[in-house]
């Protein structure tokens, strides 16, 4: 439980049901651990011969129909008090749910991006809804049977000793509960191989779910080139790695309650042959039976609690892989203020690597005044993109420091220093909304006729007029229904409504057909204006307008200026732009 305490805190916001709950458990255990035994100890007896009937003065029908109300009435409280319980502890559980699955995923949103992307989209989602899952049912359970399962063990053992030392004393005692400590050693083998088991099963699931995701969008492709049998092979490979430690965790969780009952067996068969020697009356030892049984009940179910807190816990240690990631990029704890930022762009001896030992950049310094339009040029993977990362932080300068204005960016608070940089990507990324909301993102609280200006601005007014629901057609899935340039209109449009002092182009045309390039090359060469915008240039076509240029080489700026100088100067450039000129 030590493990889980830190986590209890959830239950405080559903503290009134699960107060409900727990006392309908101690009704239920009270019912099931004494109202069975006495029933059959005191109830069944008065109408049978024996030591209770007397035939000389039988019992009246009224005294019959009360005594037999007894029944009903303990499986009423027993009947009413279970569900009740089931139910506000499930209600409990979705909430609980809820409340871990809200943190896990505000948690996803301040994670650096070098950390999400050491992780598989697949496995993440698996954690997020399989391991969330498997905590919330541990931690219901954990706190229904805990208090449950004790009521019920307690108030069976209690009626148990009482009744048998009325009739022979102690010794009967002793030999009723004789057994009782052999039912921890199947709990504790059983918990120990299903911690490891049950890892397995969380990881294997963040296989499945990860094959499921790759092939959902790679669902042309897998057309295209006539993969549909292979997708099928990989995915029954992972499906049936996943079985078999299901099985696996099955084999050992199922082989508990036998194991249990089966010792609970010799209990009994030992308390029967005990009683029968020293000759316990029937109607004793019915009450002793049932309790001898109500008290092994809760104990195989106390079993199968902690098979679920292992379960539980191999689910932990994977949340708290996120859970308990390091933020690294946050907001400082004293920021500076700042307010809309002119847009001047430094780096001061700046050194990054995602890995301690692969430098990404290396000693980088250079500055790009307001108003410039740079561009970022080199072979892939000279550090292009990483240099333009560093500037909205999503990544953190290992060494050196970036400014904007002169002030660092780790001086600013997040919401500030983003607000004032727009971003378009090479591959438009749309939610799954409406075209107005996808670009209200660039400033939710504005206007629908600063929208549509937007719009205008990024020539994609007149294509979203022409849909039937026009500013609120549904986008789909990452913009699906939308072609690959009217996607890329609704981010300039979103640019645009943002009007931010910087912005950051990764090669926002470079898959695009010519009539749809026409289009945002005129939209881009008015966004540009005014603006510091960094173009991170795959294309040399697209760098014509840029009044710098910094050519990066194995993380390292090789030469810089506009683009004669550069040219005559930088052997690498030079055969850069040359060799894409013959291409093009």
């Amino acid at each position: 439980m030590k493990r889980f305490r830190p986590y209890l805190h959830y239950l405080r916001a559903v503290r009134s049901p699960l107060a409900g709950a727990l006392l309908c458990a101690l009704f239920y255990g009270v019912a099931s651990g004494f109202g069975l035994p006495y029933m059959c100890s005191n109830v069944f007896p008065r109408f049978f011969p024996g030591e209770q009937f007397d035939p000389t003065h039988p019992p009246t029908t009224s005294d019959l129909l009360l005594t037999a109300l007894a029944i009903p009435l303990v499986f009423v409280v027993r009947g009413v008090a279970g569900y009740l319980n089931s139910y506000l502890i499930q209600l409990c559980g979705v909430r609980v749910l809820e409340a871990l699955r809200l943190d896990f995923f505000r948690k996803l949103q301040v994670l650096p991006l070098s950390f999400l992307q050491q992780q598989t989209t697949g496995d993440l989602i698996s954690r997020g809804l399989s391991d969330t899952n498997q905590l919330q049912n541990t931690l219901t359970t954990v706190a229904n049977d805990l208090m449950k399962q004790p009521a019920t063990l307690v108030c069976a053992v209690g009626y148990l000793a009482l009744k048998a030392y009325m009739e022979k004393g102690v010794v009967l005692v002793l030999v009723c509960l004789a057994l009782v400590p052999l039912c921890v050693f199947p709990i504790r083998y059983v918990g120990r191989k299903l911690i490891k088991r049950a890892a397995q099963i969380q990881r294997h699931l963040g296989s499945v779910t990860e094959r499921f995701s790759e092939n959902l969008g790679a669902a042309r492709e897998v057309r295209a080139f006539g993969l549909e049998a292979r997708e099928v092979g990989r995915f029954g490979e992972v499906t049936r790695a996943l079985i078999t430690w299901q099985m696996k965790a099955v084999k050992y969780a199922q082989a508990l309650t036998p194991a249990i009952e089966i010792i609970s067996a010799f209990g009994i068969s030992l308390t029967l042959v005990y009683a029968h020697n020293v000759g316990v009356p029937l109607n004793a030892f019915l009450g002793i039976i049932v309790a001898l049984y109500a008290s092994y009940d809760p104990i195989k179910k106390l079993g199968a609690v902690t098979s679920e807190l292992k379960r539980g816990t191999a689910s932990l240690d994977r949340l708290e892989v996120i859970l308990d990631a390091p933020v690294g990029i946050a907001d400082p704890v004293e920021p500076v203020a700042v307010g809309r930022l002119r847009g001047a762009v430094g780096f001061q001896h700046v050194s990054f690597a995602y890995r301690a030992d692969t430098p990404v950049l290396r000693d980088v310094t250079v500055n790009i005044p307001a108003g410039t339009v740079c561009a970022l040029v080199g072979p892939t993977g000279a550090g292009k993109t990483t240099f333009a990362n560093l500037v909205p932080r999503f990544y953190e300068a290992t060494a050196g420091a970036v400014t904007i204005d002169g002030v660092d960016v780790r001086a600013m608070r997040l919401a500030d220093l983003r607000r004032n940089i727009a971003l378009v990507s090479q591959e438009a990324v749309l939610f799954h909304d409406t075209i107005l909301n996808n670009i209200l993102l660039g400033r939710q609280d504005a206007t629908r006729a600063e929208v549509e200006s937007a719009a205008r601005d990024a020539f994609a007014h007149d294509f979203i007029t022409a849909f039937p629901q026009g500013y609120d057609t549904i986008v789909g899935e990452r913009g699906a229904s939308l072609s690959g340039g009217q996607r890329q209109r609704v981010a300039l449009a979103r640019a645009f409504l943002r009007n931010a002092p910087l912005l950051i182009l990764d090669e926002a045309t470079s898959a695009l057909d010519s009539e749809s390039e026409k289009f945002i090359q005129a939209a881009l060469k008015k966004l540009m204006a005014g603006r510091t915008v960094l173009i991170i240039a795959h294309r040399f076509s697209t760098i014509r307008d840029a009044s710098m240029i910094l050519v990066f080489e194995q993380g390292a700026i090789v030469a810089s200026g506009p683009h004669a100088e550069v040219y005559a100067t930088s052997r690498l450039y030079k055969s850069l732009y040359d060799l894409q000129g013959v291409a093009g």
